[in-house]
């Protein structure tokens, strides 16, 4: 029997999924399962309206908080002799980093919860919006105005919303891996036209 794909992107259209797809899930949670869906809701998966722009804005608040504490840190490392290009690419790898766990336990969390909630790509799951708005700040200089944050987080919702080729491809991958693919690539692409956008302010000024 066919079931309807859902997703946290308010304006994607729905795909059929097969029941063999999702995994059928246990009769009684355990604390794992718990655990999964708290990573993979993020806390506003349930919210009303639009729960992948809920899952941005934890993004976003994430980045903001990153970028906080690297300028606590940085500003007392450059007392001491620390170069600041050293200092921006030991930024950017840490970054990297934290995305990438972010998404690695995105992929186990979306799993499970798809198995919990009987959904392929449940829309209470935004743990792949949040690592995807991280992504679309990578390229980003540290210490830049609130217009490139707020420049990135809507150029992130517009390719998550709008998928161009090959990101509504990856949806079809299977559970977690289908569930982050998406919004890793539309990240990826929202980080580099913002990475475009800033180069191309800096020449004009």
């Amino acid at each position: 029997m066919p079931v309807i794909k859902e997703s946290s992107d308010e304006l994607n259209p729905p795909a059929i999924q097969t029941e063999a797809a999702i995994a059928q899930p246990r009769s009684r949670k355990g604390l794992t399962d718990y655990v999964a869906l708290c990573v993979a809701t993020c806390g506003v998966g349930y919210l009303p309206l639009a729960p992948g722009t809920w899952g941005s804005v934890v993004g976003v608040l994430l980045y903001l908080l990153f970028e906080a504490a690297c300028l606590r840190a940085f500003t007392f490392m450059q007392g001491r002799g620390f170069d600041a290009t050293e200092l921006y690419l030991l930024r950017t790898t840490l970054l990297v980093l934290i995305i990438a766990l972010i998404t690695l336990a995105g992929v186990w969390a979306a799993t499970r919860a798809e198995s919990l909630l009987r959904r392929k790509d449940p829309g209470a799951v935004v743990i792949d919006e949040v690592a995807g708005q991280m992504i679309a700040f990578v390229f980003v200089p540290a210490r830049v105005g609130p217009w490139m944050i707020i420049a990135g987080f809507i150029l992130f919702r517009l390719f998550d919303i709008w998928k161009p080729y090959p990101v509504r491809r990856l949806e079809s991958l299977e559970a977690g891996l289908g569930v982050m693919g998406d919004d890793v690539l539309a990240g990826i692409y929202a980080a580099i036209t913002l990475s475009l956008v800033w180069l191309a302010v800096t020449l004009a000024g």
